[in-house]
């Protein structure tokens, strides 16, 4: 009986919730790292697939403190502050995204980004999606030492939101001021972005609103920065 229960007490917090729709933050750790048309992609990419999508660019100025979400998904192209920390708007996210390319020094970078996050907010779980990999395989193999990084050093779990392969044709999209799920949908980089996208949708909720500052990071672990380091 207690199995029945909490299956219906779990399938009414799922359809509140969707009625209530879904925020999620795509950051990077510097321009270069993409994040930007990550989020403009796979806006594009949700759209085909059937989804009211909001999306909001935190570099352009900041936004309301308080969204009415009603049913829509909403992507927020993020914006850190000083300390690393992310906008009493983004805090509100279920899910928060890192976007990372592959060498070393942006899995550092990205690394290190997520370390403030999780000092900053407290979070326990983090999306990471690579961004211009060659192919599966080495997004694989990088998304799997972060994992254990994160696991060891950090007791956060860095999740895989995916890859999206290095695609000349995400160039001359934006020539032509449009994504590559738009100007070419057949495209590598194209599928990947729907191949996301529709993860995406099943990502579990995370509790929203409740990410307190955490205590100063202090003592850094041994061996986590070297651990990072020898990803790629």
């Amino acid at each position: 009986m207690s199995k029945v229960v909490t299956d219906q007490a779990d399938g009414l917090r799922r359809l509140m919730a969707s009625s209530l729709g879904r925020l999620v933050v795509v950051l990077g750790h510097e321009p270069a790292a993409g994040a930007a048309s990550v989020a403009q992609n796979l806006a594009a990419a949700l759209v085909q697939q059937g989804q009211d999508v909001l999306l909001l660019n935190e570099h352009d100025g900041p936004q309301p403190g308080a969204l009415q979400r009603d049913g829509r998904l909403v992507l927020v192209d993020a914006r850190l502050d000083q300390d690393g920390a992310l906008s009493p708007f983004a805090a509100q996210a279920d899910n928060v995204m890192v976007v990372l390319q592959p060498h070393a020094a942006s899995i550092t970078q990205a690394y290190a980004c997520i370390k403030r996050l999780h000092y900053a907010h407290a979070l326990q779980r983090v999306r990471v999606l690579v961004n211009q990999v060659a192919d599966e395989a080495e997004a694989k193999r990088i998304l799997e030492n972060l994992a254990r990084t994160g696991s060891r050093y950090l007791a956060v779990a860095l999740e895989p939101a995916g890859w999206v392969r290095a695609d000349p044709l995400l160039l001359q999209a934006q020539r032509l001021d449009l994504t590559v799920v738009e100007a070419f949908q057949s495209s590598p980089a194209a599928r990947d972005f729907r191949r996301i996208a529709a993860d995406l949708l099943q990502w579990p909720y995370l509790p929203a609103g409740r990410r307190t500052p955490a205590t100063s990071a202090g003592a850094k672990a041994s061996g986590d920065a070297r651990a990072v380091c020898e990803m790629h």
